[in-house]
């Protein structure tokens, strides 16, 4: 290999200190052209998603659930990445709910949070012992347990003075349910990226809706995030999600770009050509005499 070769190679592999500046989160993050694209990626669909449902309108003070999980954890850099150029016009609080699982790390988040320098809340409420009294052996856990965060989680933001609930929902989240309602509810319904929650008083936002997820896990263990596996009750094997998302990653192996191809119909649907008579006036549809 000829020094010219050794040139273009470590050029196309090290960000130079010309490049972007970037947030103090980032210091330890790789300077690798790779990252940056991926990095630039994800904060362009953030801004997209933002943008395309007017994610702003009336907001001063976003509650952002964090999990210890890859997507959150990414959800919280991007922001925090988006404020510090100036981009984000919102007071951003960090919060994490210990629903009391076996054998949680109580240390890791609070330690985390605080050593990046965002404002945050731990907030303990033992829904899992709950949970336990109320599924049946062998049931899945998810389902109640998510209702109970979320219900935690909406007054957490109102007492902390926010305006919305901001979640790290992806790509593939938004998919999975749409076919779990598909094939399992008898429905067409997805997970929306803007939401009025029934009180009528907060929004849920998610502005990851367009990132893959294969990009947040990239990017979370590029940042070497300290992930917290959603494990801990161990009720994850066989669950419905599971199977949609393996059907959707065979889908994405035999053809390539499906998966966008599917998020953006979810954007185009057409009312007539569905089978929904309070979406669409099929009664009042009349043809036309020639004459007339």
């Amino acid at each position: 290999m000829t020094l010219d070769m050794i040139d273009q190679d470590a050029a196309e592999t090290t960000v130079t200190d010309e490049d972007e500046a970037r947030h103090p989160l980032f210091a330890d993050a790789p300077r690798s052209v790779s990252f940056n694209k991926l990095r630039k990626r994800l904060l362009r669909q953030v801004r997209q998603a933002i943008d395309d449902f007017d994610m702003l309108k009336g907001q001063r003070r976003w509650l952002i659930g964090v999990s210890g999980g890859k997507d959150s954890y990414g959800l919280l850099a991007l922001l925090m990445d988006l404020k510090w150029r100036g981009l984000l016009p919102v007071e951003l609080i960090a919060c994490n709910l210990d629903q009391g699982q076996p054998n949680f790390p109580k240390h890791i988040l609070p330690d985390y949070l605080a050593s990046i320098g965002v404002k945050h809340r731990i907030e303990y409420r033992d829904t899992y012992s709950i949970v336990k009294e109320k599924v049946p052996e062998g049931a899945t856990y998810c389902s109640l347990c998510s209702r109970l965060r979320r219900g935690n989680l909406y007054r957490i933001a109102r007492e902390e003075g926010c305006d919305a609930l901001v979640l790290g929902h992806h790509r593939e989240d938004i998919l999975e349910t749409f076919f779990m309602n598909f094939f399992h509810g008898g429905r067409l319904a997805g997970m929306p990226a803007k939401l009025l929650n029934d009180e009528g008083d907060l929004m849920v936002l998610r502005p990851l809706a367009y990132a893959a997820e294969d990009d947040l896990a990239k990017f979370a263990a590029a940042m070497a995030f300290p992930i917290i596996p959603c494990d801990l009750c161990g009720s994850q094997d066989g669950l419905q999600r599971n199977a949609m998302k393996a059907m959707l990653a065979d889908i994405e192996t035999r053809m390539p770009g499906r998966k966008d191809t599917m998020l953006r119909a979810l954007a185009h649907v057409n009312p007539s050509h569905l089978l929904d008579p309070r979406l669409f006036d099929f009664a009042g549809l009349m043809a036309h005499s020639k004459e007339d």
